[in-house]
């Protein structure tokens, strides 16, 4: 089955964009952008001002993905679910929730830091801002290519579970303690994927299965995420 893919957007060391605005991509070390609301909504946002830097950084790619697919404004809430693979998930603001533990005995711990020690947290938020019902999960994945979200995705649009789906990845630089354990490049990308692909949008070609699990993108076998999106910004 082919699925179309109709957006996709992305925070990274280098900057922060989606496939339609112009903006320059690329995934390499350094440190991610510090996000302001009016960067992400035009509207004001109390509640992304709130937000751990993970989640920040997860509803940004979400939101920019949509955008790039038209498919950021809404009036009724929408059966669209969510994957995202990640190697840290929101360990560093675990570790800083229980910096606040630990001094005086435990009595002042953030409230408004423990409301974001979940690796999901900006899908919830996400659903939220945009209206949307469908599933919605994190995979620990070794590596940071996002092929098991992309995968994940595909089946779930495959088996009839929904007609559009969010797929990507979000991470951010792996805290000192755990350096030398893990190799991630900080930042969040996220595409958009349906079954019912709009006519009104060209979009960016069309992904599927191969029957021993690989992704194809138009035909030819893809990696991952990383990949994906420099193909697709390459013929634009």
């Amino acid at each position: 089955m082919d699925v179309a893919l109709s957006g996709i957007g992305w925070v990274t060391p280098s900057g922060i964009g989606w496939g339609g605005g112009g903006q320059r991509f690329d995934l390499t070390p350094g440190a991610l952008p510090v996000l302001t609301r009016k960067e992400v909504f035009p509207e004001p946002n109390q509640r992304f001002g709130r937000q751990s830097e993970y989640s920040k950084i997860g509803l940004a790619s979400i939101a920019f993905a949509l955008r790039d697919a038209g498919l950021e404004t809404w009036t009724e809430k929408r059966p669209v679910g969510i994957m995202a693979a990640s190697q840290l998930g929101c360990l560093t603001t675990d570790l800083d929730y229980f910096h606040t533990v630990l001094p005086q005995g435990g009595s002042l711990p953030s409230p408004n830091l423990f409301a974001y020690t979940l690796a999901n947290c900006f899908m919830g938020e996400a659903a939220i801002q945009f209206g949307l019902t469908g599933s919605t999960m994190v995979i620990n994945e070794a590596g940071q290519s996002g092929a098991a979200s992309l995968r994940m995705a595909l089946e779930s649009i495959a088996w009839g579970e929904h007609d559009t789906m969010l797929a990507g990845i979000c991470d951010l630089q792996a805290p000192v303690q755990f350096a030398e354990s893990f190799t991630t490049t900080p930042g969040a990308l996220f595409m958009v994927l349906s079954g019912q692909p709009s006519h009104q949008r060209p979009g960016y070609g069309a992904l599927s299965l191969a029957g021993n699990g690989s992704i194809l993108y138009n035909g030819k076998e893809a990696a991952g995420i990383v990949e994906l999106l420099h193909t697709c910004l390459s013929g634009r």
